[in-house]
């Protein structure tokens, strides 16, 4: 399963991205899939334009959704910080 981080905008408007490839049958799958099982797809912020912030699109296979940096919180902010983790 591919996963990709995207982050834009902020004081720069630079655009950064990461990616990692989960596969169910690797070791740390158990830690991935429990933190993907929570993610809350169905409740999506309104995205409302804020200067200088960062927004963040995460992509989970087919899955997508666009967060604004004030709603990286919870699973999503875990699901970032791993991902970041692991692709540098």
């Amino acid at each position: 399963m591919k996963i990709t981080v995207r982050r834009s905008g902020g004081f720069a408007g630079l655009t950064r991205e990461w990616t990692v490839f989960v596969d169910s049958s690797s070791a740390d799958s158990s830690e991935w899939m429990p933190l993907l099982s929570r993610l809350p797809w169905d409740d999506r912020p309104r995205l409302e334009p804020t200067p200088d912030r960062y927004v963040w699109i995460v992509r989970v296979s087919r899955r997508r959704i666009t967060l604004p940096e004030s709603r990286l919180e919870g699973p999503w902010r875990e699901l970032v910080e791993r991902v970041q983790a692991r692709a540098d």
